[in-house]
C-alpha cells in the first residue's frame, strides 16, 4: 500500500453526525493515515428536501475536534473539486445518457400513482417488489414524443436479469447476489439530481477512490455499483464493509433515547477522547491487551484484520468507564475550567469554593452532567430519610445518634478559624476525649450537613465547604428533627 491510496468520507448534510458514521470516518482516517494515503471529505448533498441548514459546518466542527482531519474536501480545495454533490450536479447526466445508449439504462415514465399500485399488487401476491422493467420496452419513438412532450421521467439502471455480481469485501470476503433479486434502481431523479448511489460511484470514479470505505448496510447495494462500474468501463475499487454498531444485539442507536448522535454524548459531558478512544475499539480489535490510545497510536495500531464481521455493541456503561478514566488523567485547571458550569447549574451564588470541591470531585466524576446531583446538596439541603444516620460499620444507632451529634456541636460551635485543619484536630481530640469511635461520630455528622451517605469528601470537607453558619444551621435542624422524631415514638 503507498500514496495511491484515496478514501473518503461523504456524509449527508442532514443533521448531527450520528455515532455510526462518526466511526466509519475514524475508520477511513486510521485507514488512510496508516498506508500514508489521501483523506478525502466530499459532502453529499443529492437529496435536497432533507437537508439541515448549517449541517454541513456542523460535520467540519466535529471532525476537527475528533481529530480527524481531511486532506481534500470542500473547505480547504484540492484537484478534483467541488467537493459538495450539489456543485457537481451536471457531471452526472452524461454518464447516465452514456448507460442509456450501451442499455445499461433507460427512461422511465412511470408515474408514482402507477408505481405504487404496482407495488400493492405484488405485496398481495405476497411477492418482494422490485422495479418491473415496464418502460424498458418502450419503443424509441415513444421514448421520444414522452420527451418532446414533457413528460416526467427517471433514468433506471437495466440492471441483468440472469447470472450473478460478486466482489471481494476486506472484511467480509466473497459477497454475491443473484442478479433477478437486484432492482432497477433509479439514477438520475425527476428533479434532474441523480440519487446517491449514482452520484456515489461516479464521484468514487472521478475523485479516483481506491478504498470505499463505509457500513456494512451497502453490501446488499455493492452488486449493483459493480455493474455500473463494468458498464463504464471503470476499475472498480476494493471495499472494506464495516459492522453496524448496535445498542444492544436487536437495536440500533437511537435518537429517542439520546444515543445517536456525537453531540448528545458531548452535551452530556462526556469527553471527545474518551469517545474517540472507545468507538474505536467498537468494531476493531487492535490484536493485544491495550485500551487506551491517543490518535497516533490508533493510526500505528490500526488494520484491517482487526475489524469485526458481527455487529459491534455500544455499551454505555463502557464508555462511561473510559470517560471517568480520561477526566482523572485531566491537568487540574483543565478539570476545574470543564466543571464550573456543572457547579454553576446548582452552585452559583452560594459562595462554594470551587477549586476545592473540584480536587474533591476529580476522582469521583464519571461523566460532568451528574455533577450537579452530586454537589447540589452544598447548595440546598435534601431531605432524607433518617434511617440514613444509622450505619452498623460505623457504630452509629438509634441510641448513639444524639449524643454524637451534640458532641459535634459542642465541638464545633466555639471553633475558630474554621479551617479544615482546626476542624480535623478538633473533631478527632474531642471523639477521642469522649472515647468514641471516629466513624460514631463523623458518619452522622456527615448526614446531618449533607442528607447523602455518598459525599465527595467526608463530613470535616463539607463542613469547610458549606462554612461555620451553614454547617451549624443544618446541625441545629438535624438534631430538633432527631429530637421530635423521638418524642412521636416515645409512649
Amino acid at each position: 500500500m503507498n500514496n495511491a491510496i484515496r478514501t473518503r468520507f461523504a456524509p449527508s448534510p442532514t443533521g448531527f453526525l450520528h455515532l455510526g458514521s462518526l466511526r466509519t470516518a475514524l475508520y477511513c482516517y486510521l485507514f488512510t493515515r496508516k498506508h500514508g494515503g489521501t483523506f478525502i471529505l466530499r459532502i453529499e448533498d443529492t437529496d435536497q428536501e432533507r437537508q439541515v441548514p448549517g449541517a454541513t459546518e456542523v460535520i467540519y466542527e466535529t471532525l476537527r475536534d475528533c481529530g480527524i482531519h481531511w486532506d481534500e474536501g470542500p473547505d480547504v480545495g484540492g484537484p478534483v473539486a467541488p467537493y459538495i454533490q450539489s456543485q457537481r450536479k451536471d457531471s452526472y447526466l452524461p454518464f447516465a445518457r452514456q448507460l442509456i445508449e450501451s442499455g445499461h439504462a433507460y427512461y422511465c415514465f412511470c408515474a408514482k400513482e402507477d408505481l405504487a399500485a404496482r407495488r400493492r399488487q405484488a405485496e398481495a401476491r405476497g411477492e418482494t417488489w422490485k422495479y418491473d422493467k415496464h418502460c424498458l420496452s418502450l419503443s424509441q419513438e415513444e421514448i421520444n414524443a414522452n420527451l418532446q412532450a414533457g413528460l416526467p421521467y427517471v433514468i433506471r439502471q437495466n440492471t441483468p436479469t440472469t447470472g450473478e455480481s460478486d466482489f471481494e469485501d476486506l472484511v467480509y470476503g466473497r459477497i454475491a447476489a443473484p442478479n433477478d433479486t437486484l432492482d432497477d434502481m433509479v439514477l438520475i431523479k425527476a428533479d434532474g439530481m441523480p440519487t446517491y448511489n449514482f452520484a456515489n460511484v461516479i464521484d468514487d470514479h472521478l475523485m479516483g477512490i481506491s478504498h470505499v470505505i463505509r457500513g456494512m448496510e451497502y453490501l446488499s447495494s455493492t452488486p449493483k455499483y459493480n455493474l455500473l462500474y463494468k458498464a463504464l468501463g471503470w476499475e472498480i475499487p476494493q471495499y472494506i464493509h464495516l459492522p453496524n454498531v448496535m445498542r444492544d444485539s436487536q437495536h440500533k442507536l437511537s435518537k429517542r433515547d439520546g444515543d445517536a448522535y456525537y453531540s448528545d454524548f458531548i452535551q452530556k459531558g462526556y469527553l471527545t477522547e474518551a469517545l474517540i478512544n472507545y468507538l474505536a475499539l467498537v468494531g476493531w480489535n487492535p490484536g493485544d491487551e491495550r485500551e487506551f490510545f491517543t490518535m497516533e497510536e490508533l493510526i500505528e495500531a490500526f488494520s484491517v484484520s482487526g475489524l469485526s464481521k458481527s455487529p459491534a455493541i455500544f455499551d454505555l456503561n463502557k464508555l462511561t468507564w473510559f470517560n471517568a478514566e480520561y477526566i482523572r488523567r485531566l491537568p487540574f485547571e483543565d478539570y476545574l475550567r470543564r466543571a464550573t458550569p456543572w457547579f454553576d447549574q446548582v452552585l452559583k451564588g452560594k459562595g462554594i469554593d470551587y477549586h476545592r470541591l473540584a480536587e474533591l470531585m476529580q476522582g469521583r466524576t464519571e461523566v460532568f452532567n451528574r455533577i450537579p446531583d452530586m454537589v447540589g446538596f452544598l447548595g440546598e439541603m435534601p431531605a432524607f430519610d433518617q434511617a440514613l444516620y444509622l450505619n452498623k460499620k460505623q457504630k452509629s444507632t438509634p441510641e448513639s445518634l444524639l449524643p454524637a451529634l451534640n458532641l459535634a456541636r459542642d465541638i464545633l460551635s466555639p471553633l475558630v478559624p474554621w479551617t479544615e485543619e482546626a476542624l480535623s484536630e478538633a473533631l478527632m481530640a474531642g471523639i477521642k476525649e469522649a472515647g468514641l469511635k471516629n466513624g460514631t461520630v463523623l458518619w452522622p455528622l456527615r448526614v446531618a450537613v449533607s442528607g447523602l451517605a455518598s459525599t465527595p469528601g467526608g463530613a470535616i470537607e463539607i463542613a469547610w465547604l458549606l462554612g461555620r453558619e451553614e454547617t451549624l444551621r443544618r446541625l441545629n435542624q438535624a438534631i430538633a428533627d432527631i429530637q421530635t422524631q423521638q418524642e412521636r415514638n416515645t409512649p
